[in-house]
């Protein structure tokens, strides 16, 4: 973490620049000068990784909850090319079975190496299953990342000055540039857009805006998690923009709604998740909502979070999710994977840290790295916000926002600022 805030407070290379920040801010001090920080964080599915493997007469059959079937161009190539070359054979077949858990985590093949690896050098089928240690302790985790934020507010308010230095690990450095066409610079890491997405490209109204993304190469593995980029650049954003409004003195959704401009989709989801909330209203007594708006793989997805204090812990009672995620295909799914979503950003949220001591991952299994609990799920009401618009994704558009609505909700209820997760209160 050191190293990640030394690199971010230095500054990386440009990925956005709009108007003239130096000149903006010439001979002044910006009104919000903070730092926010995450961890690394597993996937820690239900089910463990898993995979079968035999060979027959040459051929390799593997069964295996995967997302990466075949991909021929990427470094290594997926399940298909990952076994064919561990068994020792011309090609491979896969068989996908329910994942039981993916969240980018069976994206990797590591597990299936292994399994058509041994499958390759005996006769009959192999089963390997791992353990929740080995789970926990040898994954490729959500990168950790350090953010520093600075902005200048004008006479009427709204920010004039947007500057955002972050400095993390590359996931896409292992791949190969063709899996992301013109996406990297020479694949050295240099613009990672799973890195900076969210923040990039931001949807609020700033004149000048400055960005910068530093790569740092550290030795721990680091993956697709639920979201990717989002769920660190939804939290940071989003947090910056509700210091902002209280900066300026005005009401985070209506600063919010304000600043958005041009952006009629992330407005109709804000509007339809504070009215399901009644914004404006008092909540229950020791209660406070908090709120959040976060465009992920061509969905809007905006949440409300009603949230308490207790025994020195956040209590998440109450979750209004709003969602535009064009044509809906079926209602069901996408209010499913809305709440899973909510569940497992909040997990994050409230318990999510791998830490690493002397080399290795100190958490181990659920009594150490905790999920959230059946009785700590908030109600959650989903509003399915209609556009004609082609279909966006589900599977991970409700996890950005849950993290930033539960720490604005926990500012407005008492006055502390949470810029690092997990939630720790006093």
């Amino acid at each position: 973490f050191e190293h990640l805030r030394e690199e971010a407070v230095a500054g990386g290379r440009a990925v956005r620049e709009e108007g003239d920040v130096e000149t903006a801010m010439a001979g002044t001090e910006p009104d919000l000068d903070v730092e926010y920080v995450l961890p690394y964080l597993a996937h820690a599915p239900m089910e463990p990784m898993n995979c079968t493997a035999v060979v027959e007469d040459g051929h390799c059959t593997v069964w295996a909850p995967t997302q990466f079937q075949n991909a021929p161009a990427v470094v290594g190539g997926g399940a298909r090319q990952v076994a064919a070359a561990a068994a020792g054979t011309d090609d491979a077949t896969v068989h996908t079975t329910f994942l039981g858990g993916g969240f980018g985590r069976r994206a990797e093949r590591d597990f299936v190496r292994e399994a058509a690896e041994i499958a390759g050098r005996i006769d009959g089928p192999v089963k390997v299953i791992w353990s929740r240690e080995d789970d926990i302790r040898h994954d490729f985790y959500r990168p950790a990342s350090v953010h520093r934020m600075s902005a200048r507010l004008g006479p009427d308010g709204a920010p004039a000055v947007w500057t955002h230095r972050m400095a993390t690990q590359s996931i896409m450095q292992r791949l190969v540039p063709g899996w992301v066409p013109g996406s990297l610079e020479n694949m050295a890491g240099r613009r990672d857009p799973t890195s900076t997405e969210g923040a990039s490209n931001h949807p609020y109204t700033v004149p000048n805006v400055l960005m910068t993304y530093a790569k740092v190469d550290l030795t721990v593995p680091v993956g697709f998690w639920r979201s990717v980029g989002h769920t660190h650049t939804g939290f940071v954003v989003e947090s910056f923009i509700d210091e902002l409004a209280h900066r300026a003195g005005e009401d985070p959704y209506a600063y919010r709604r304000r600043l958005l401009g041009g952006h009629p989709r992330h407005v109709a989801v804000l509007d339809a998740a504070a009215e399901a909330s009644g914004w404006g209203s008092a909540p229950p007594e020791g209660r406070a909502r908090g709120i959040a708006v976060v465009e992920s793989f061509g969905s809007y997805v905006a949440e409300v979070a009603e949230v308490s204090v207790e025994d020195g812990r956040p209590r998440v009672h109450r979750v209004w999710c709003a969602v535009d995620c064009g044509t809906v295909v079926n209602p069901r799914i996408v209010e499913a994977q809305m709440e899973s979503g909510i569940a497992y950003g909040l997990t994050a949220a409230l318990y999510g840290r791998i830490t690493i001591r002397g080399g290795r991952v100190v958490e181990s299994n659920f009594h150490d790295y905790p999920m959230l609990r059946i009785d700590e799920m908030p109600e959650v009401e989903v509003l399915l916000v209609p556009s004609g618009d082609a279909p966006g994704g589900v599977g991970e558009p409700g996890t950005p926002p849950i993290a930033p609505a539960v720490t604005n909700a926990l500012f407005a209820l008492t006055g502390a600022r949470v810029r690092s997760l997990p939630i720790e209160l006093g």
